[in-house]
């Protein structure tokens, strides 16, 4: 598809998802961009139904709301993950999607090392208490309330090894840490740069996943990969919510099958009031924070300049980041 003179209508359907100190640039072909903070389901419909080009990060695009948009052509994913739109449909209605790539290559192992450090030296319950006044309480210049350890000569398992897996390992190693890469789960004979999956779930001291959530991974960690864990593992998941049965979490908290838990993502985002994740960050050793790995300054303006270079692409008949 290449650019002309005419106007493209481009749809953001939830803006507010990137930070306002974002700068997002205006494509290289006339446009009029239509930016909404946030839509409902219920808007989606009425907002799409004369875009050439819809911009969605976590907005559904489902085969019903893409019906009623004939003029849509291309649906840049302001994200990596896509598991929101019905490819099926787009494929059937010849819509293209694309989204964002390797530019979370420092700012998601950054944090998934921040919890880390945190739940390995105790930070957040120290705090706390200094802000509670114990300090002045202890008979000596320090007090000894909850756990600290080294990382150096501790064995970290990293479930994932695109680019950010390997970002992890690297600063892993640069710790003293033992880095063991899994393989898939129940998948034999794999390259012997890989651990068995049982293996690392059965050795590591740190378990941290940076894999994608598909049918095959959902719920990859629960009762039984728990009750393998003979090291009281850190959990991680800067990744996806639903990679751990979060039932499954709280009876391993409550067995001491693992040390603590660092979590980016939750089952359901944001999470009600009622949910589970909400009662598990209660805990002295587990640390939630709401889906912000991915977010460092540099991080949300790398996104957005590739977001509309990917546009652009398009629009000069060289798509790129191509899903379907």
């Amino acid at each position: 598809m290449s650019a002309s003179n005419s106007v493209t209508r481009i749809v953001f359907l939830d803006r507010e998802t990137l930070s306002r100190e974002t700068t997002i640039r205006e494509p290289a072909f006339p446009t009029e961009l239509i930016e909404h903070d946030r839509t409902r389901p219920d808007e989606v419909a009425g907002r799409i139904s004369e875009a050439e080009i819809v911009i969605t990060n976590k907005v559904p695009l489902g085969a019903e709301v893409l019906a009623a948009a004939p003029r849509l052509k291309l649906i840049a994913v302001a994200a990596t993950g896509y598991d929101r739109i019905d490819l099926d449909a787009c494929r059937e209605r010849g819509i293209t999607v694309c989204n964002i790539r390797a530019y979370a290559g420092n700012t998601v192992p950054e944090h998934t090392f921040a919890l880390l450090l945190a739940l390995q030296r105790s930070i957040m319950p120290y705090r706390r208490s200094v802000i509670d006044g114990r300090w002045e309480d202890a008979d000596q210049f320090c007090y000894f309330d909850y756990p600290i350890a080294d990382l150096s000569g501790k064995t970290i398992g990293i479930v994932g090894n695109g680019l950010l897996g390997k970002s992890v390992a690297r600063i892993a190693e640069a710790f003293g840490m033992r880095v063991l890469f899994s393989s898939h789960k129940g998948v034999e004979g794999m390259d012997p740069y890989y651990t068995p999956f049982e293996e690392v779930m059965r050795i590591s001291d740190v378990i941290t996943l940076h894999c994608p959530l598909l049918p095959s991974t959902k719920n990859l960690i629960s009762d039984a990969e728990f009750g393998m864990m003979e090291r009281c593992p850190l959990l991680l998941n800067t990744a996806r919510g639903g990679l751990v049965d979060e039932a499954a979490l709280e009876r391993a908290l409550d067995a001491d099958r693992i040390s603590g838990a660092g979590f980016d993502v939750v089952s359901n985002e944001p999470p009600g009031e009622d949910h589970i994740m909400r009662r598990i960050a209660q805990r002295d050793n587990v640390i939630v924070t709401p889906h912000v790995a991915w977010a460092s300054r540099e991080a949300i303006q790398s996104l957005a300049d590739q977001l509309i270079d990917n546009i652009d692409a398009f629009m000069e008949g060289n798509p790129k980041n191509v899903v379907v």
